[in-house]
Parts: C-alpha cells; structure tokens; sequence
C-alpha cells in the first residue's frame, strides 16, 4: 500500500543536544504491537511509517510480555531495513517478559538493566538499541546505580543514548550530578506523557532542565489515548482502544468513563472542535500539531492500528504552521490549564 499522495515531508529534531536527529512523528507498540494488533497489520503500519519517512520506532520490555519488541524486530528483518537508517528504542523496569517472579526481574538495578536490556535485545533480534530509558523510577534502587549500569550498557555497545520515561525533574537531576560526579553520561531524553490535557511537567516542572541539561522529549500519548480526536465525544465505540484493549492503562482509563473528570475533559474537546474546522484540520491534527509547536519536544510516539492512521498522524505536521500565536491564545483559553509560569519555547 503505498502512501497517499500529498503528504507532508517528514521533519527530523535532534534528540535534546545530541547529534542524533529523529522524526518529529514516531511509531510506538504500547497498545497494539504483539497484542492488540495482529502481527500482519503491524508490518503494514511499520512499514507505511518508514515509507513516510518516519526512522524513530519505540517499545518496551513491558509492552505485551515483550511481544511487542518480538514482532518489531521481526518487521525490520521482513522488510530488510538496514539498520543505521533507524532509531530503535526500548525500555527496561517492568521485566514482565521474564515471568511472573519480581525477585531481580523488576526495577533498576545493574543486575535487572543489564539482564533485562540482553533479553530485549535477543527479542528483537538487535544487536543493539539506539535508546534505552529507565521505564519509571526504581525508588528501592540508588540512582547511582541505575546510572552506572546504562552506562555500562553504552561502553559495551548495546545502547548509544540514555534516558528515563515519567521521572520527576529531580530525579533527573539527582541522576545529573551522579554522572558529572563520576564522569558519566547522564540520561539525554525523557519520555512523558504530554498532551493538551496534560501539560504541567513538561512545560514547567522540567523548565530548568532543558537549558541546564539539554534534555530532549520524546512524548508518548499525544491524543490521550484517542480522546483528543473527539471520537470518544458520544461513548466508546467497540473498535477503538478503550473498547478492545486489556493494557492496564486502558483499563485504568476504563474505570475513568464517565467520571467528573472525563466529562470535563470531552467538554473540552468538544470546544476545540470548532478550531480545528476554521483552520481546515482535524481534531488529531490540531492536537498533534499543538504538540509539535513545543520545539522542546524532539519526538511525538503515536500508535496506530491501520496505516491510514500513520497517514493521518503526519497530516499534521503541515498544521503547525497553522498555529499561529492568536491561535494558541485562543487554545490555552478554552484549556483553561495553562501552566502559571510557562517555559517560553513556543514560537
């Protein structure tokens, strides 16, 4: 299936200050790879990102019990890709893949980091990975640690680049000064949700770390899970994530339906609507584009089940230009969640 005439080109960032450049739109597998989405459909969905010029693919050791970074690895040899037009990265914490024993199969530790990053590696069928993150904080293990066992992984040639998905700035920080004091890499990227829904940590809890650290973002959910498309305005339909999928997170998510909080939140989309129809978009388009205006972020991770849906995600990078300042004035007025002291990195 080729991809539909008229697209915009691919734009690559820098991930944070490193010489390593990424699409600004990336194709993750929590949700659908190795589960939800059969692994024919995932083929087609890589194989339509990397048409499209996408080069950055995300999963984790805890994405479907590693099937997720099975059937990935499993795309890059069908299509033989060659393996220094990609960026591939996983992430370690929740050994799930290993069995249901959390003694050593969890967390941070060198043992679990190094053990858990080979495990990974064989599933993909890698030699190495191009990104590695500490998925979540190990609270139980010394950061010390944690930072000397990814750079292990680093001086040993399973992993180019560092970082942490959901960690709070001071835990960055901490993991900052552990690295300079010993002579370390400290963690380049972050992984958080980011989102018109979800805005403060990364436009002002990190605000310090950006010029400090030179900390790139690769954020994950920027349509919170489909919300933000407005197809969840009038109920679930049984097609979409909410309705099929079994992930933690989306039952989680589940139980929030219809609580006071969602009712908010779609109250909200539905107020962006009008927006989205006077600039000639979509609703995901508007909201991906909105994240895309943060030049903080280096990478948006979508997820998609159908190629259309990757064809649909880099419709917007032709949005954001449509996102003129008088446009986001009036986005962060019907949000009403804007930040009070908002790092100034929007253009």
């Amino acid at each position: 299936m080729a991809p539909p005439e008229g697209l915009p080109k691919m734009e690559y960032r820098f991930l944070g200050r490193s010489g390593l450049q990424v699409s600004a739109i990336s194709l993750g597998g929590w949700l659908t790879y190795g589960g939800h989405v059969e692994n024919e459909n995932t083929f087609n969905c890589m194989k339509a990102a990397y048409d499209v010029g996408i080069n950055f693919f995300d999963c984790a050791e805890g994405y479907s019990g590693g099937e997720s970074e099975r059937v990935m690895g499993q795309a890059i040899k069908k299509f033989g890709w060659k393996r220094n037009d990609l960026v591939i990265s996983t992430k370690i914490n929740w050994g799930t893949a290993h069995g249901n024993n959390p003694v050593n199969n969890v967390g941070l530790s060198r043992k679990h980091v190094i053990e858990g990053t080979n495990a990974a590696l064989e599933r993909l069928g890698l030699d190495y990975v191009d990104l590695i993150y500490a998925h979540r904080p190990d609270r139980n293990t010394p950061i010390e640690e944690t930072v000397r066992a990814f750079n292990h992984l680093i001086d040993t040639g399973k992993a180019f680049y560092w970082g942490t998905s959901e960690w709070n700035a001071d835990e960055i920080a901490t993991a900052w000064r552990y690295a300079e004091k010993l002579n370390l890499i400290g963690p380049l990227m972050e992984q958080p949700q980011y989102n018109m829904l979800a805005r403060e940590k990364v436009e002002k809890e990190f605000e310090h770390l950006y010029p400090e650290t030179g900390l790139g973002l690769t954020i994950f959910s920027p349509l919170k899970i489909g919300i933000l498309t407005g197809k969840y305005n009038d109920g679930i339909p049984s097609d979409s994530r909410l309705g099929s999928s079994n992930d933690a997170f989306v039952t989680m998510m589940n139980k929030k339906v219809g609580d006071e909080t969602w009712k908010k939140d779609i109250e909200v989309v539905k107020k962006l609507k009008p927006v989205a129809d006077k600039l000639e978009i979509t609703q995901a388009a508007l909201a991906m584009a909105w994240v895309l205006k943060n030049k903080n972020v280096s990478s948006a991770i979508t997820g998609a089940s159908r190629p259309e849906q990757v064809y649909d995600s880099v419709k917007a990078l032709a949005a954001v230009e449509k996102l003129t300042p008088e446009v986001m004035k009036e986005i962060d007025e019907i949000l009403g969640n804007k930040p009070a002291e908002m790092v100034r990195r929007f253009t």
